[in-house]
């Protein structure tokens, strides 16, 4: 069986996973990719293959006539979420997988520290440190919070955002999920997107787990932002072309946001002179959520046991299409 990757890879990588699919015949893009968040260029040596793993070019997933299994090294597949490849996929009963199980933890813990963090004010603390040094004690120890008494919402309710409901019950947090299509088997609540507005003003955590998608573009604006518990805290591990930026900044400004966590900007990296980086209680980091140390390793060893599925025609895990 041909196997294709685009991943970036380094000799040993290259090795471990020749070894591991052997003896299958992988084969290398020309051109890598480094990043999960752009599509690989076109590869002829793609549409010949009956694997593909990484970030493949959809014209080249459209125009195979071989390819069964497309293994994407991402949790999202904006780019790939289009009827004519779903219509081109099903005329051949192949299969598109993402790596989500790779990331839902990691993701889920970036959350998890960002609404523990502005529980207990962990950002005024560390800004007297780095400026005035004062000891704030009886302003912020009335301030601090605990989640037994407040009220979690997570829009895009998935792989993620069930992790995130894990790692939430030992606080106790009251918690309910929205997503386009509730299925009926989640461990809380779940609405559909219709039911966004009239959750909105229940929260005390809005988490934005959204993908791309032009349904989803600045879906987080000026008016969602007010209808939104005054003093509730925002944080988006999705996309950023989901949040309206400006209005963002707006409701952090007039207090209507308490506090704003960001590992997703729009664009990506944020311009040294964007509004945001210095927008009161506004914390960001770099697209980091769903890194660990082990990250590349861990999306190996996910192709390869999903790999191993489809060679004996077992269900696959993370699949989408």
């Amino acid at each position: 069986m041909k196997i294709w990757t685009n991943m970036h890879l380094t000799p040993v990588e290259r090795q471990e996973l020749a070894k591991r699919l052997s003896p299958h015949d992988l084969s290398h893009a020309d051109a890598a990719t480094t990043t999960n968040l752009v599509s690989g260029t076109a590869d002829n040596a793609c549409r010949a293959a009956d694997v593909a793993f990484g970030q493949p070019a959809v014209d080249d997933l459209l125009a195979s006539e071989s390819l069964k299994f497309i293994q994407l090294t991402s949790a999202g597949y904006t780019r790939y979420d289009r009827d004519d490849l779903r219509a081109a996929l099903r005329s051949r009963d192949a299969a598109l997988c993402t790596s989500s199980g790779v990331y839902d933890d990691p993701c889920a813990q970036h959350v998890m520290s960002f609404i523990l963090g502005h529980n207990r004010r962990l950002l005024d603390a560390y800004a007297d440190q780095t400026t005035t040094r004062s000891w704030r004690y009886k302003l912020l120890r009335p301030a601090v919070r605990t989640l037994g008494d407040e009220k979690v919402l997570i829009i895009g309710f998935g792989a993620i955002g069930r992790r995130l409901v894990e790692l939430l019950h030992p606080f106790h947090a009251q918690v309910r999920g929205v997503r386009r299509s509730p299925s009926g088997d989640e461990p809380i609540e779940v609405v559909s997107m219709a039911e966004l507005d009239e959750q909105l003003p229940w929260a005390d955590h809005v988490v934005n787990l959204l993908p791309s998608s032009s349904a989803n573009t600045r879906l987080f604006d000026a008016p969602r932002f007010a209808r939104m518990k005054r003093g509730a805290a925002f944080y988006n591990v999705g996309r950023g072309d989901t949040v309206d930026q400006a209005a963002l900044e707006h409701a952090l400004r007039d207090g209507q946001i308490s506090g704003a966590y960001l590992d997703v900007t729009h664009p990506e990296p944020l311009p040294a002179d964007h509004p945001l980086w210095q927008a009161p209680r506004c914390l960001i980091t770099p697209h980091v959520a769903g890194g660990t140390q082990k990250e590349m390793q861990k999306l190996l060893d996910h192709f390869v046991t999903n790999f191993e599925r489809f060679i004996q025609a077992n269900p696959l895990s993370n699949r989408v299409m």
